[in-house]
């Protein structure tokens, strides 16, 4: 029965546009059902009951989510969050047509679903010059620079323009990918 047809791992630096891509590619296919899936998704969870977070996105304890995520990789498993988001696919499948994943941050996130899955399409998001008024430790963070030197992406968008330029270059993805 499955009907999962395209999955799309995003990945880029705090604020480079991943949520936003995912919106303009469920936007796209709107005729078909689609999902938002973040790794952060449980880090999110455990943050919520560690913390006094009211899971506001504009109030994220950046910092507290950063060193959640790298005790859980050291201490647990460094596959926890991979592994989940491959279950949560694996459960999805059969009921979504487009899947996103909006968060990747790490080499293994993008290359664990790609070799999990068929038609995995990996974009990157940059958005040069911006200043996501992250504190130095938070821009330190190793989530925010193992992708640095990572070369295998399908598609880089360079998020240098408005919205709707934005969009324009992920449609252009998303019409390529349908051919």
């Amino acid at each position: 029965m499955n009907t999962l047809k395209r999955i799309f791992v995003i990945s880029g630096r705090s604020q480079a546009g991943k949520d936003t891509t995912a919106d303009y590619i469920k936007d796209y296919y709107k005729d078909l059902k689609t999902i938002k899936l973040q790794f952060s998704s449980y880090i999110k969870m455990y943050a919520k009951e560690i913390s006094t977070w009211d899971q506001k996105e504009n109030d994220k304890p950046r910092e507290l989510l950063q060193d959640l995520g790298e005790q859980i990789r050291m201490n647990v498993d460094k596959f926890f969050f991979i592994n989940r988001i491959v279950e949560d696919i694996k459960v999805y499948q059969d009921y979504f047509d487009i899947v996103t994943i909006c968060d990747a941050r790490l080499p293994d996130e993008l290359d664990t679903i790609k070799n999990e899955f068929n038609n995995v399409y990996k974009i990157h998001i940059i958005r040069p010059n911006h200043n996501p008024y992250n504190t130095l430790k938070e821009q330190n963070h190793p989530t925010e620079h193992a992708l640095d030197n990572y070369q295998d992406y399908d598609y880089i968008i360079y998020n240098d323009g408005s919205l709707e330029d934005l969009k324009s270059k992920i449609i252009n993805i998303l019409e390529e990918v349908n051919d």
